[in-house]
């Protein structure tokens, strides 16, 4: 689903009132964990967390007006969607989570390229989450994303 809001705080007003707390815990969590360099806003339709023009002027290769995304989340119909860039850039991340997830959380974990999907809501490891957003820093963010820009 997609939500037409202009800040965080109004997407949130917009999803189901059923998953608005459960949303605000998400955000708050990245949001103290969030390492020094990135912003919060509205990336997508999305609420983002991404490298600004400020810190990476180049922004985003396929569209530079754009900030480079990191990690977003959003409402979909069936869940709540976390999006991770580092985990799919970086293969040890993407094995810790794997296999920190279980230590977490008891339902199996539902989860794509970068995309971590949660049907139940009260299921997301918030604290997972939060130590997830801690491990990469903003600058080794733009080292792996220039990396594999420049391969191509």
């Amino acid at each position: 689903m997609q939500y037409e809001a202009t800040s965080p705080a109004d997407y949130i007003s917009q999803v189901p009132e059923e998953r608005q707390d459960t949303l605000k815990k998400l955000r708050k969590v990245i949001s103290d964990n969030l390492p020094k360099g990135f912003e919060e806003g509205m990336i997508y339709k999305m609420i983002g967390y991404y490298v600004p023009h400020s810190v990476y002027p180049d922004g985003y290769h396929c569209d530079p007006n754009t900030p480079l995304p990191f990690m977003s989340f959003a409402s979909q119909k069936n869940s709540v969607n976390l999006y991770h860039s580092g985990i799919y850039a970086k293969k040890e991340l993407h094995d810790w989570f794997i296999n920190e997830y279980p230590k977490h959380c008891k339902r199996k974990l539902d989860m794509g390229k970068s995309c971590i999907r949660f049907k139940k809501m009260d299921d997301i490891p918030l604290e997972l989450i939060g130590e997830l957003t801690r491990k990469m820093t903003c600058d080794e963010w733009i080292d792996i994303y220039e990396t594999a820009i420049k391969k191509k």
